[in-house]
């Protein structure tokens, strides 16, 4: 390292967490060049004495090696600037009360589901129940390698078709939910945020928050003023740490509006038409009169839309990916 790498701590500590990143990403590799070679070791054997328990490891040896292979190339598509980061994901009920709220509901098991298969770690950050049933939104921490580059795919209104359980005359309604995606950012990515611009409220917690939500004012509610984004944060211990994540998720709004003001020049000078926000409606999920769910933006549908609601979301993300990548 040379002179002076310490002097800024900030910007060296965000040195050193890339390397680590990097680090990891090598080591990966390497061990996954090292099992290769032991399986090709291993088939000279299987080849030498026919061995039938010996053959069936080695294929799924074989199998395995080729599922991590296949799982890392489509990584390398992820080279967004924070595809690597842990992301925000907020679900916002549309118009339709109870309805709506219930699909919000449905959504955020869907992608609790999804990130608990994977292995990432899921907090829940502030949450506005619905009167009767569901959510009225909620945003959920997640935390893994390439979450923001797995559920930026995600972003954008989602649309139920269903015979409704809250309709007495049980007959078909249509609900909408819009899915917020941003970076976790760390405190060392530079955004120009003046404290000027922020006005923040302090209010006491509302829900069913458990030991989290305390009696005293401890809920936060950042308005940037320049834009009008609007951040609550209350499912945090104290204050203080409502504050620190209500901030976090206010920079990545922020950022993440730069990225729709450049995507949406980038379209303009090619003569493309994008609408965002609740116009931009990328996937239905069908349950009544048939089953399906269809993603818009790729054609990619299938049949067992209970599935997906469980969770089974890995299909749709790719073939977005693969889409958006050319």
């Amino acid at each position: 390292m040379s002179d002076g790498f310490w002097d800024d701590q900030r910007l060296a500590q965000a040195h050193m967490r890339r390397l680590a990143t990097l680090r990891e990403e090598v080591e990966t590799w390497q061990r996954l060049r090292q099992r290769a070679a032991d399986a090709l070791e291993l088939s000279d054997l299987v080849a030498g004495d026919g061995d039938g328990a010996l053959a069936a490891e080695l294929e799924a040896e074989a199998a395995e090696i080729q599922q991590t292979l296949e799982q890392l190339e489509f990584q390398l598509r992820m080279s967004g600037e924070h595809d690597r980061d842990d992301a925000l994901l907020s679900v916002h009920a549309g118009a339709g009360g109870t309805e709506s709220q219930d699909w919000a509901a449905m959504l955020l098991r869907m992608y609790l589901r999804w990130a608990e298969n994977r292995g990432y770690k899921t907090e829940i950050v502030d949450l506005m129940e619905g009167e009767e049933a569901g959510v009225k939104s909620v945003t959920v921490l997640v935390e893994g390698p390439y979450a923001y580059g797995y559920l930026r795919s995600e972003r954008g209104v989602h649309r139920l078709v269903r015979l409704s359980p809250f309709d007495s005359a049980h007959r078909r309604h249509t609900s909408f939910a819009l899915v917020e995606v941003v970076p976790n950012l760390e405190d060392d990515i530079e955004l120009d945020i003046s404290p000027d611009d922020i006005r923040m409220d302090v209010y006491k917690s509302s829900g069913a928050g458990g030991q989290h939500v305390q009696k005293n004012s401890t809920a936060i509610r950042l308005t940037h003023i320049p834009t009008g984004i609007v951040v609550t944060c209350q499912n945090e211990r104290s204050q203080t740490q409502n504050r620190e994540m209500a901030m976090r998720i206010l920079r990545g709004r922020l950022y993440d509006l730069e990225r729709q003001k450049r995507e949406e020049e980038a379209a303009r000078l090619k003569g493309e038409h994008v609408e965002a926000g609740w116009g931009n409606q990328i996937r239905s999920y069908v349950l009544h009169p048939y089953k399906m769910v269809k993603d818009h933006r790729t054609e990619y549908e299938v049949g067992n839309a209970e599935a997906v609601l469980d969770g089974r979301l890995d299909d749709f993300i790719e073939a977005y990916l693969r889409h958006t990548a050319g």
